[in-house]
């Protein structure tokens, strides 16, 4: 069974992302995974968000962005949350800006975790309530808190 507590920590929460491009947001999310230990092969992490974003975008609605890409650079789901108040374009589906990023990466051969994992978030995320408390939240034990962790 999944567990979101393992996986969304405060460390690997991002508040007041800085770039105003996609691929910026992707490399930022990216870069904090790295520092933190979370991922050994930037390059490879790097490449796959990106490659699966060309296929299409990531931008869902509601101001809910979801990169995501597969490389055989993790040994297990890695995941990050990252928010920019102001929002930014991100090709979304709702053509709204995102505003809310979670990033994960898998192994290429295990898709089980990760579609549960995105399934998890994304109910939690259906709520425009815990959508606006993590936009204005002050810290990442508040949005833990939002997110039920």
């Amino acid at each position: 069974m999944l567990n979101l507590k393992e996986l969304l920590r405060k460390d690997n929460i991002l508040l007041n992302l800085q770039t105003t491009t996609k691929e910026g947001i992707i490399m930022e999310m990216i870069d904090h995974l790295v520092a933190c230990g979370r991922i050994k092969n930037r390059n490879a992490a790097l490449k796959a968000i990106l490659e699966r974003e060309k296929k299409m975008s990531t931008g869902m609605q509601n101001g809910v962005a979801i990169p995501h890409g597969k490389t055989n650079s993790v040994p297990d789901l890695v995941t990050a949350l990252g928010v920019k108040p102001e929002g930014m374009n991100f090709e979304s589906m709702d053509g709204l800006p995102s505003r809310i990023f979670i990033m994960t990466l898998s192994p290429v051969n295990r898709t089980g975790p990760h579609v549960q994992f995105l399934s998890e978030i994304s109910r939690i995320l259906e709520n425009p309530d815990v959508r606006e408390g993590i936009i204005r939240a002050p810290d990442a034990e508040t949005i833990l808190k939002l997110l039920g962790l």
